[in-house]
């Protein structure tokens, strides 16, 4: 995993190199996982080197894709937790696809959900999680009358 992170530093000093990356683990909490392979991870662990190593180019926008998917469910908030807690404070914007509702709820700012290509609701999380067309199109809920 530290080569990853080595890899993605792309820092010409490899003593500056060795530091950043063990400050990018214990961000992350993946100090215990730094000589492992990472093909060898956990699903998890995976997604958060996938991340890390993204913030280590400190980029001003984070774009993921399904952030939570492929994870467990009792781990999916300790993930999110950790990935928002390391860019917070960065000056970085993280926008995210996703689909898992309590995510979105407990994770975003703002909240914009899409149907057949257009915006059917734009604010905050509240709000757009309770608009009949977000709740019919976008969570599979029938509108009751």
């Amino acid at each position: 995993m530290r080569d990853n992170l080595l890899v993605a530093e792309g820092i010409a000093a490899a003593e500056r190199a060795e530091e950043a990356t063990d400050e990018v683990l214990g961000r992350f909490g993946l100090a215990q996982y730094g000589a492992q392979p990472a093909a060898l991870l956990p699903e998890g662990v995976r997604k958060l080197l996938d991340v890390a190593m993204a913030l280590v180019a400190r980029p001003k926008v984070l774009l993921l894709d399904e952030p939570t998917s492929g994870v467990a469910a009792d781990e999916k908030y300790g993930i999110m937790d950790l990935v928002m807690g390391a860019v917070r404070g960065q000056g970085v914007t993280v926008l995210f696809v996703e689909h898992d509702m309590d995510i979105v709820s407990r994770y975003c700012g703002r909240v914009v959900a899409f149907y057949d290509g257009r915006v059917i609701a734009d604010g905050e999380p509240g709000k757009v999680l309770g608009d009949a067309e977000v709740r019919r199109y976008v969570i599979g809920e029938e509108a009751h009358a």
